[in-house]
């Protein structure tokens, strides 16, 4: 595998303009991903976002962090991905999941795991120039991909972890840090390889990280929203009682209206001893020490979603961040 990598997810929550200066940022700071979030009830286009990042950056590569087959067909992305491949040759990754806050806003369920495997073989099959078969018949694609995509699957449970091993390019794992909860999550993937006659050391694990960093104010309190949403998602492992009960409160209280967010009420129910299970938090060097411990566990990168305690802002924390990178 490649050396270690460092990401940054960037939800599109400001006007598009402030987050080109936060892509320019997250490159020149060293970075060499940048997942943008999809979500389009909550949050600005993501393609029109990654567009306009791509446009103003020189070598960062760009996914979705992450879209869904429901919201936008595997054709629409087979599409879009190809026209941004066209433009900036092996920068694209396919970053997607079941669907979660774009699905969920809508009133729809996310995707079952039949439904998407089929989502992605049709996706495979357009980028390739080959044809798709769809329940209306065959499509194929006029402008396919020069090169490969790279498709990387969002994965928390154990069955969507066991499916990511056995047919994704890279998983964007979304089980915490902790050294317990990355075990359980690649043993999962393991499985799913060797069913597929491939290891686990050949798939590139992305670890998806909620992070806040101040060398000046408490950061835990920014990142608890983010963490709400990690602990709700099914996990590989079995939460211990303290944590179940926390979950209950959890799911009483999330509005996914409000996902991410940092006021929202779901986040007032996290205690900071979860945090530090789900989260990067803290002093630059605090988060080093975090960065030498995942580096041990089989990942291969670290992408923050940089948030910032009051009066701070997420350029802070990408910096700060890329300060305990080095």
């Amino acid at each position: 595998m490649s050396n270690f990598e460092f990401g940054v997810g960037l939800f599109p929550t400001e006007p598009l303009q402030k987050m080109v200066h936060l892509a320019k940022v997250s490159e020149e700071s060293g970075y060499s991903h940048i997942w943008v979030g999809d979500s389009h009830l909550i949050w600005r286009e993501a393609y029109v976002n990654m567009t306009a990042m791509m446009l103003n950056t020189t070598k960062v590569k760009f996914g979705t962090g992450v879209t869904n087959p429901l919201t936008r067909h595997p054709s629409v992305l087979a599409s879009a991905y190809a026209t941004l491949e066209e433009y900036a040759p092996g920068r694209m990754i396919v970053g997607i999941g079941l669907g979660d806050s774009s699905v969920e806003t809508m009133g729809l369920k996310p995707s079952t795991l039949a439904n998407f495997e089929k989502s992605l073989e049709q996706m495979r099959a357009l980028f390739e120039g080959k044809e798709a078969q769809l329940p209306s018949g065959k499509i194929h694609l006029l402008h396919p991909c020069k090169g490969k995509v790279p498709i990387y699957i969002a994965a928390s449970g154990p069955k969507m972890l066991e499916l990511s091993g056995r047919i994704a390019d890279g998983i964007i794992v979304l089980v915490g840090v902790s050294d317990e909860y990355i075990a359980h999550a690649r043993e999962k993937i393991a499985a799913g390889a060797k069913a597929a006659g491939r290891k686990v050391e050949d798939i590139n694990l992305v670890l998806w990280v909620p992070c806040a960093v101040s060398d000046t104010a408490p950061a835990k309190d920014a990142v608890k929203a983010h963490v709400a949403r990690v602990v709700a998602h099914p996990l590989p492992y079995v939460l211990d009682p303290t944590e179940q009960k926390v979950l209950e409160e959890i799911r009483k209280t999330y509005d996914y209206y409000h996902h991410m967010d940092q006021q929202a009420n779901h986040a007032e129910v996290i205690p900071d001893w979860l945090v530090d299970k789900f989260a990067i938090a803290g002093t630059v060097a605090e988060c080093r020490v975090q960065i030498e411990r995942i580096r041990k566990s089989g990942i291969q990168q670290i992408a923050i979603i940089p948030y910032s305690p009051p009066g701070g802002s997420r350029e802070e924390t990408i910096r700060g961040f890329a300060k305990a990178m080095s």
